[in-house]
């Protein structure tokens, strides 16, 4: 097929737009940004970011990131993979609920997980008041600690190593176990000596995942570090630009390429062990073991059990009673409870019903947008043509690089991108919900894409063919064959991206603003302020939508191909 009837069929229009946006959202803000943070004089040169850890409190953040970073993503790892290894090795029974459970703090944006342990630990708990276990009036609160920080840094992203370490587990071959088992060798031998050592790889992916996802954590780091004064680089960016305004702008986003050539280092460290540590394996993946743990079943069971009422039921309880009280401090009972709060942030404050409006219509565009161009990409990805594959797998790794890189990275990129009025329509983005909109595009693209292009993987070529060969044109193809069977792939993504972009508060943190505000602002902003149940009933409204949106993700990807649901492996 020639050029101009490739691009007469639709294919090379389409293609040419994906290149466009990919340029535009994922290419240009990143890139003015790495211009300030990564050249002198029109050069490439590290000199502005050392001249930056010269400075004493950037160099202090600088290395509390990277140590709070490395320490909860150790604790995440045994954690995470520990619970992979019980979930995916053995015959305990109930997994789908387990897992189910065992995800939703992933789910949880961080800054609400941060105000559900902080009331659940503190000497106000409503619950341990009225246990009469609450730490003494005017003790320091524990989780306001380096130690504190990293231990809840480490829970929030032990679910992300679960789900990468069990999506392993599931696919790998049972020729080597099955040997080993045969040959006599016991369930710790087993372990140490066939699935760990397959797993390696794995592993080591599963660790920069969690070691990333540390790193641009805002609202944990926020919430726990400012009052322990254990300032990290997200932290540092976002109090000089909200202290000093556009003013700082350039500092700041030399400080934002320091963590973004970080997360970037990890990922390429990443990319290097695992070609050092790959394993090839051979035969199909098939059933994965059941290791049958006989007495220890019913312990481990409730082991789980303990493990979902310590992370999930105890830090949400603390974070309703808390809604449900007059005033912060107040114990929980026939007397105190009310559901005035609820009332206050769902039918009085004009900033709630704002955020909650802008959040809806911010994250449901960008996620009705991300899946309709997930789609293209996607088959772009499995396109026979190389140039054409090749320009889709490309999309889909800056997509990935955008992923890494912290939420509040990105907001500085697209603040330098669109901090003057757009040239020639002379329109004015900064300050308005539409740069939120266009980050969240940036951000969350990778989000959508993965369960797209994995149901894309799993269709017949022969499809295309025949409708090929009875003259169906691309966008015929498209509209009659591709759209009805991915349909169901590109909803799972769209709402897995309303799931994180709705709550967030990582991109918009610098972005909102008085009008714009998003529910993951109002949630920090009512925190921040020290109205307190108020912050409570907002983040328990936020947590029942996600839950909400779980189960009917859960129920849409029940005939989904797999890897399309997350928790569905």
């Amino acid at each position: 097929m020639s050029r101009l009837n490739y691009f007469r069929s639709g294919e090379g229009l389409a293609l040419a737009a994906a290149v466009l946006f990919a340029l535009l959202v994922l290419v240009y803000p990143l890139s003015l940004l790495a211009r300030v943070g990564i050249t002198q004089d029109g050069m490439l040169s590290l000199a502005p970011l050392l001249e930056a850890l010269g400075s004493r409190s950037v160099l202090r953040a600088f290395f509390h990131s990277l140590e709070s970073a490395f320490l909860s993503s150790i604790l995440s790892l045994i954690a995470g993979t520990g619970i992979a290894l019980v979930m995916g090795l053995t015959d305990i029974r109930w997994k789908g609920v387990f897992t189910f459970l065992l995800l939703i703090p992933m789910m949880v944006p961080p800054h609400v997980t941060a105000i559900a342990w902080i009331q659940a630990m503190g000497p106000s708990s409503p619950i341990l008041r009225s246990l009469g276990m609450a730490p003494e009036l005017g003790a320091t609160h524990p989780l306001y600690s380096k130690g504190g920080l990293v231990f809840l840094l480490g829970v929030q992203h032990t679910p992300l190593v679960f789900l990468v370490v069990l999506a392993a587990l599931r696919s790998l071959p049972r020729e080597m176990s099955d040997a080993a088992r045969i040959a006599g060798a016991r369930s710790m031998g087993l372990l140490r000596r066939i699935i760990l050592p397959l797993l390696a790889p794995t592993l080591i992916a599963a660790y920069a995942l969690a070691f990333v996802s540390a790193l641009g954590n805002f609202g944990i780091q926020a919430l726990l570090g400012i009052p322990a004064r254990y300032i990290t680089l997200p932290v540092l960016i976002w109090q000089r630009l909200a202290s000093f305004g556009p003013s700082v702008l350039t500092d700041v986003a030399v400080i934002a390429s320091l963590l973004a050539v970080l997360a970037v280092t990890v990922i390429l460290v990443q990319t290097l062990l695992l070609r050092r540590t790959r394993n090839t394996l051979i035969g199909p993946p098939q059933p994965p073991l059941q290791i049958r743990l006989r007495r220890l079943r019913i312990w481990t069971e409730g082991a789980l059990a303990g493990l979902v009422f310590a992370t999930l039921v105890l830090p949400v309880s603390a974070l309703l009673a808390t809604a449900l009280v007059r005033t912060y401090g107040l114990p929980l009972n026939a007397e105190t409870i009310t559901l005035d709060n609820f009332t206050e942030v769902l039918f009085r404050q004009a900033v709630t019903a704002r955020a909650f409006l802008n959040s809806s219509l911010s994250a449901g565009v960008a996620a009705v947008v991300i899946s309709v161009g997930c789609i293209f990409v996607a088959r772009f990805m499995a396109s026979r043509r190389g140039a054409t594959r090749r320009t889709g797998m490309g999309i889909a790794t800056l997509a990935e690089m955008t992923y890494a890189i912290p939420g509040l990275v990105i907001s500085i990129a697209f603040i330098l991108a669109f901090l003057k009025p757009l040239p020639v329509l002379n329109i004015a983005l900064y300050n308005t919900l539409g740069i939120i909109f266009l980050a969240y595009l940036c951000a969350f693209f990778s989000v959508g894409l993965k369960p797209v292009s994995a149901a894309f993987v799993q269709l017949d070529p022969a499809l295309e063919e025949a409708a090929r060969i009875a003259g169906g044109g691309y966008m015929f193809r498209m509209r009659r064959i591709f759209v009805p069977l991915i349909a169901p792939a590109a909803a799972s993504g769209a709402i897995l991206v309303f799931l994180t972009a709705y709550n967030e508060v990582t991109v918009s943190a610098l972005l909102w603003s008085s009008g714009n505000e998003t529910i993951g602002t109002a949630i920090y902003n009512y925190e921040d302020g020290g109205y307190t149940t108020l912050a409570a009933a907002m983040a328990s409204v936020t947590i029942v939508a996600t839950v909400a949106l779980m189960v009917a993700l859960d129920r849409l990807g029940k005939n989904a191909p797999r890897g399309v649901v997350p928790w569905r492996i």
